[in-house]
């Protein structure tokens, strides 16, 4: 008898490292969710990727392997609505919390919308799209929960107190989480990347500043980052939980 493949939910799947992480779960046999809010055409352009593919070179017949969900993280209701219908389908038992922005001042010129917004998408974003997901995860008594979090948050960074706020808070956030669902067979952990290559970070990194701040002197890919997550989300990772795991060239 086939294995009913596990459904995991990708938050800000149209982004570098989002996209990256959803071709990697894909290649595993999950069925996906791909969250997008800003970014929707670009996920339902990743979607039609994965759903042309089988994973063995073929055309996709029937199930697709892949669909878009659409909503605001900071929505409590319409993302517990959007959720509750994914659900009816069966629990989501892998959680990718990738979805982020940052919008960076130094702080005593930092306004209260530009740290109220990091706020509300970085950290209230990661309970809006998590707690509806926990008791069906609970349930089956296997789960993965992994949030993207950054090397900022673990050194610092001048002009991101809001931004380092939010993924310091995720980190100790994962840590207690990990506490309460350990028994239940669910592992959470997070992911701490550096410079990882992107449209963004080319724009405020050059040549010379990565080699000057990384040891491996250059920045990492996005398939790296998936990497970690895939290996995270399988069987083989049943006994790391807790953790805050940093892939960053060794600049920490």
């Amino acid at each position: 008898m086939t294995a009913i493949p596990r459904r995991a939910l990708v938050t800000g799947a149209s982004g570098a490292i989002g996209a990256a992480i959803s071709r990697r779960l894909a290649r595993s046999g999950y069925r996906l969710y791909l969250h997008a809010n800003q970014g929707a055409e670009r996920a339902q352009a990743l979607a039609r990727e994965i759903n042309a593919d089988d994973g063995n070179g073929e055309a996709a017949i029937g199930d697709p392997r892949a669909q878009v969900l659409r909503f605001d993280v900071t929505d409590t209701a319409a993302v517990q609505g959007i959720l509750e219908q994914a659900l009816e389908a069966g629990p989501i038992q892998v959680l990718i919390n990738n979805a982020g922005i940052h919008d960076d001042a130094v702080f005593p010129g930092m306004s209260p919308r530009q740290w109220q917004r990091v706020i509300d998408v970085n950290l209230n974003g990661f309970y809006n799209v998590t707690h509806p997901l926990l008791l069906p995860m609970i349930r089956t008594r296997w789960g993965r929960i992994i949030n993207i979090s950054s090397v900022a948050a673990l050194t610092g960074n001048r002009g991101q107190v809001n931004y380092t706020a939010t993924k310091g808070a995720l980190n100790a956030a994962t840590r207690s989480l990990a506490l309460e669902l350990a028994s239940r067979g669910i592992t959470v952990n997070a992911v701490a990347p550096g410079i990882i290559a992107s449209e963004m970070s080319d724009a405020h990194f050059d040549a010379a500043t990565i080699a000057r701040l990384v040891p491996m002197q250059r920045a990492g890919s996005a398939e790296e980052v998936a990497s970690l997550v895939d290996f995270l989300a399988g069987d083989a990772a049943a006994y790391i939980t807790g953790q805050v795991i940093s892939i960053n060239g060794g600049m920490i």
